[in-house]
């Protein structure tokens, strides 16, 4: 499948690394290719440091960096793990004719961090960026997942061991299928793959970010997650 993956920070480039291994035709979109190429500086997301996006490039070199009209053109799905902060200008960039009719998965947490950690949100309660993101574009397919787990939980779950939890949020029951196949590829179990319902259930997943901050300072590790049981 050809993938667009919009951002080049850590989650994106796991998700397209991973995507890259499973032999998808993929791509990664930025606002300015060369910009993001000439950066020297090293950052750091969770505890785990990332390398400038060239030194990445040059071990991945299957996978094209474009602009965001080209990266979005190119996808048949598209993976917005962009900051939640820029995901509108993002979107935007990319285009709505790019977006029209396809899956578009949105990864991105709107997460503040002017008061410290943990983060609060810029949207929250009667609101989602999930949301805010289907409502621009509302040809677009747009389903929320995976933004309940760290990057690297999302691309090998199996790093927090036992049985644990992933959703799924969307008004279109097909593309909630076609991210249910990509998790499964990922190695989320089909039946820990929890559909919350449509859209504005992205809500409930962006909200429990406060906990999971809260869980990783109490915990010290960023690798958890929990799992959803019931009576049978």
């Amino acid at each position: 499948m050809k993938i667009a993956v919009l951002g080049t920070g850590l989650v994106g480039r796991l998700l397209a690394a991973r995507l890259d291994a499973l032999g998808h035709d993929v791509v990664v979109g930025t606002r300015d290719p060369q910009a993001t190429l000439a950066r020297t500086e090293w950052s750091k997301t969770g505890d785990v440091d990332t390398p400038p996006y060239a030194q990445w490039q040059a071990e991945h070199p299957r996978i094209r960096l474009l602009p965001f009209p080209q990266a979005g053109a190119h996808g048949e799905l598209v993976l917005n793990a962009t900051g939640g902060a820029v995901s509108l200008d993002a979107l935007e960039e990319v285009g709505a004719e790019n977006l029209a009719g396809k899956v578009l998965l949105d990864l991105a947490l709107p997460l503040d961090f002017s008061e410290g950690f943990p983060p609060t949100l810029t949207v929250a309660n009667s609101d989602s960026l999930g949301e805010q993101i289907q409502r621009t574009y509302p040809d677009a397919k747009v389903v929320k997942s995976l933004t309940s787990v760290f990057c690297q939980v999302m691309v090998e779950p199996s790093r927090v061991p036992g049985e644990h939890s992933i959703f799924v949020a969307g008004n279109d029951t097909s593309a909630k299928g076609t991210v249910r196949a990509l998790l499964e590829s990922f190695g989320w179990p089909a039946e820990k793959v929890i559909d919350l319902g449509d859209i504005s259930a992205a809500r409930a997943v962006e909200m429990y970010s406060r906990l999971y901050f809260t869980l990783v300072g109490a915990l010290g590790t960023f690798e958890l997650n929990i799992n959803v049981v019931r009576s049978s």
